[in-house]
């Protein structure tokens, strides 16, 4: 049955935009706040937290919607779960959960290919998927991808691509620290040879008369991974002098904090200048934090940031004090609220929502700073997070980037990998598959910008921002519709036309000839219980178009049930109505 996917294409790239702008829907689901008694607010305005509801039952839709923001994907499992012990001892337990690592998958892998030298991007990419779908942490998940857009390596770069244990170990610091400290974060991130060798302050050398130390790292975690550009107030929005922003920091700032990282290198037994330089190698390196090579370290003055260190100081000392300063600084708790809001709730919070969240920062309640659980639980407790549909309170929509599409499809109809090791590749193609591929962002500032507004669109008019829509384009949205058509038909990954990754159908089999149970089931896994009567229409007719076959014949009753099934799914999933998450 053909199914004019071009046209289907070009009308949902016209449609996401109008539907990212948060038109109200008359046909969706009730608040996610639930009702007649069963919620509470609990708002502890002094600090640990900012939550809508305690610790209830709630409803499938409700779980569903929770688990689109908090996991790669409500399953039917997780949403009878959520439902039953309600989102914050939900995320109670998810602190508590054990996490898996890469690195040791990847260690693991190498023994049956012949060693780590045959590793490559791919390999990572597997045990990417494998977690990201079947990993029981499911919060932390999806907190470490949030944070993996944030602290950014790319496998792009060729220095990276050759070092896939590097990647999936950088990748476990993000997983370690989602729920510790971001102190602790930021000392894991600045000493990783990946981050040293993507943002080049690994083998950065101290001041000479032909030399100056390089200034990429220390640039870019002032802007990108703690304090931005401009000053804030605690509620995210710019101070302002004579009508303009306040920058947090000045070329000399940078040219100070560059001094810092030098001296930083490759670890391993000795620190002669022959490992510093690469000619001696430990085969482990890639995978263990850099060490000081003093000799390389500038000892003279350092300023930034309103900080000096006096000259003759070491390399331990230096970093320690510039990421204390820097974790300190008041402008992290509105930046970073902020940046994992996006990621995870909406594109564009409140005021009063991101203040919360940095209070959550700034004190979790017991003086601490910088808890991620108690940040975490501010950003998806929030009533602007959990309370649906109320004008003024919730939260504006975000569009779905297409890897968390392609995980919710995994998630939701319990796919499994023949081989057991999740084969996947580079989706990166925008004409085939979906232009974005974990770990391989094209540069230091993501996928997309934070503050990305498609220009002469509805959300300019209205001054939203919606950074996901910066990669998409009628190629990479027609890419989309074809790569989900197969996808959902056959399964994706591995290699010569065999899928390794396949659904798992047989409750949606089921239902093939109660075509509204079936739209129901997929409304509740796919759109988290929101789906408007006429997109229900529309997919309903759908299903009806396919005739019902002789019931005496097998095979043409077996085409049926797989034609209904995967059409409801695909016509789902490339709907607006889903690809903006609500």
């Amino acid at each position: 049955m053909k199914l004019g996917n071009v046209k289907l294409a070009l009308a949902t790239a016209s449609l996401i935009t109008l539907a990212a702008c948060g038109g109200s829907n008359p046909d969706a689901v009730a608040p996610d706040a639930a009702s007649s008694g069963t919620t509470a607010s609990r708002m502890i305005m002094g600090g640990a937290t900012t939550a809508a509801t305690a610790d209830v039952s709630i409803t499938p839709a409700q779980a569903s919607r929770f688990l689109a923001q908090a996991s790669f994907g409500p399953t039917e499992k997780s949403i009878a779960e959520v439902a039953a012990m309600g989102q914050d001892a939900w995320i109670t337990a998810q602190f508590a959960k054990p996490r898996v690592s890469h690195l040791t998958t990847l260690n693991g892998l190498a023994g049956t290919i012949g060693g780590a030298a045959n590793l490559t991007p791919n390999n990572f990419l597997e045990s990417f998927w494998k977690q990201a779908i079947s990993g029981d942490d499911q919060l932390r998940q999806r907190v470490t991808y949030a944070l993996s857009q944030i602290f950014v390596i790319s496998t792009q770069q060729d220095a990276i691509y050759t070092f896939p244990r590097g990647v999936a170990n950088y990748y476990d610091l993000l997983a370690k620290n989602a729920f510790g400290n971001f102190r602790d974060l930021l000392q894991d991130v600045a000493t990783n040879p990946m981050m040293g060798l993507y943002l080049s302050h690994l083998r950065n050398e101290k001041e000479s008369a032909t030399r100056m130390p390089d200034e990429n790292f220390a640039r870019e975690i002032m802007q990108l991974m703690t304090i931005g550009l401009y000053e804030l107030q605690q509620d995210g929005v710019m101070k302002l002098a004579n009508g303009k922003p306040i920058e947090t920091y000045t070329h000399d700032d940078v040219m100070g904090l560059a001094k810092v990282f030098t001296g930083w290198c490759w670890n391993g037994a000795d620190k002669s200048e022959a490992r510093y330089y690469g000619t001696l190698r430990d085969p482990f390196r890639e995978t263990m934090p850099m060490q000081v090579y003093a000799q390389f370290h500038s000892t003279s003055e350092k300023r930034f940031l309103g900080r000096t260190i006096g000259a003759g100081s070491n390399a331990a000392d230096d970093m320690k004090i510039a990421l204390d300063t820097l974790f300190n600084h008041r402008n992290v708790g509105p930046f970073i609220a902020r940046r994992l809001i996006e990621r995870l709730v909406t594109s564009n919070p409140s005021p009063s929502y991101v203040s919360r969240v940095a209070m959550a920062f700034n004190n979790n309640g017991q003086g601490v700073r910088g808890d991620m659980q108690a940040v975490i639980r501010a950003i998806l407790m929030a009533p602007e997070a959990r309370w649906g549909n109320v004008p003024g309170l919730t939260a504006s929509p975000k569009v779905r980037e297409p890897v968390i599409r392609l995980a919710n499809w995994m998630r939701a109809f319990n796919v499994t990998s023949k081989t057991g090791r999740f084969l996947m590749f580079n989706t990166d193609n925008p004409v085939v598959y979906l232009a974005q591929t974990p770990m391989n962002s094209p540069s230091v500032f993501n996928f997309y910008r934070p503050g990305y507004v498609p220009p002469n669109s509805d959300l300019a008019l209205k001054n939203l921002t919606a950074p996901e829509l910066q990669i998409a384009s009628e190629p990479s949205v027609i890419g989309y519709v074809n790569f989900m058509r197969y996808v959902v038909t056959w399964g994706t990954g591995g290699a010569s036309g065999m899928p390794d990754i396949v659904p798992d159908y047989s409750a949606e089999r089921a239902l093939a000839y109660q075509p509204e149970a079936l739209v129901d089931r997929i409304k509740l896994l796919v759109l988290n219980g929101n789906m408007s009567t006429t997109l229900r229409n529309q997919i309903l007719s759908a299903l009806k178009s396919i005739s019902e076959p002789n019931p005496n014949n097998a095979a043409d009753v077996a085409v049926f049930r797989d034609s209904r099934v995967s059409l409801a799914i695909f016509l789902a999933m490339v709907s607006p109505e889903y690809i903006v998450q609500k």
